[in-house]
């Protein structure tokens, strides 16, 4: 008989949970001085759950890569620099 993929634990659970154990709210009001011992497990108190969120890492494109570096071979290639132009100044109303 197969299980189905759903029951099964690869990796542990993914995904952030919102609900702790007895133990891990133990353990944590321990951290933050809260519990005692010698205190009932039962009653506990809330403690929040922090969720970490992964910040997603930017993508370059490959066309502005070598896009950039096109310019930065052709341009010492030529031996001239560009040509300033004047700043333009804001025209007044």
């Amino acid at each position: 008989m197969t299980m189905d993929k759903s029951l099964r634990v690869r990796a542990g659970m993914i995904r952030a949970r919102n609900v702790l154990t007895r133990d891990e709210r133990i353990a944590r009001l321990r951290a933050a001085d809260r519990w005692q011992e010698g205190d009932s497990p039962y009653g506990l108190a809330k403690v929040r759950v922090y969720k970490l969120a992964m910040k997603k890492k930017k993508k370059k494109k490959k066309e502005d890569e070598e896009g950039e570096g096109a310019a930065a071979e052709a341009a010492p290639a030529a031996g001239k620099t560009p040509a300033k132009t004047p700043a333009k100044t804001p025209a007044k109303k």
